[in-house]
């Protein structure tokens, strides 16, 4: 499910196991086609549902991180829980995805940014 705020496409993963390969797919596949819609160049992916995520996913991740940087499409994460951010920690994610605690501090950041990449 999306839906927009301050110009910004807010897509919520209601998935709570990111772990069988047809759910990936699926995931992985939706993202990848909101990249294309976020009209103002700015793509939030929440979490909150999100208890388990399998490296496959964090691969799938890896991709939409590049294909929105081919795009010029600024992506952001919020609402990640604990476990799966301790998973970004430890692969060095951390340091490539820009995330956020809450949607409305990844909201206020692309604010900061100009709204813009």
């Amino acid at each position: 499910m999306s839906q927009k705020n301050r110009d910004v496409l807010v897509v919520y993963v209601n998935e709570p196991k990111l772990l069988d390969e047809r759910v990936i797919g699926e995931t992985a596949e939706e993202l990848l086609k909101l990249v294309e819609r976020a009209e103002k160049r700015m793509l939030l992916v929440n979490f909150q549902h999100v208890r388990f995520m399998s490296s496959a996913m964090l691969g799938k991740l890896v991709s939409l991180y590049k294909n929105c940087q081919k795009q010029k499409v600024n992506l952001k994460f919020s609402n990640v829980q604990k476990e799966i951010a301790e998973i970004f920690k430890i692969t060095g994610m951390d340091k490539i995805f820009k995330i956020y605690g809450d949607e409305n501090q990844a909201l206020l950041a692309f604010e900061k940014d100009g709204w813009g990449i």
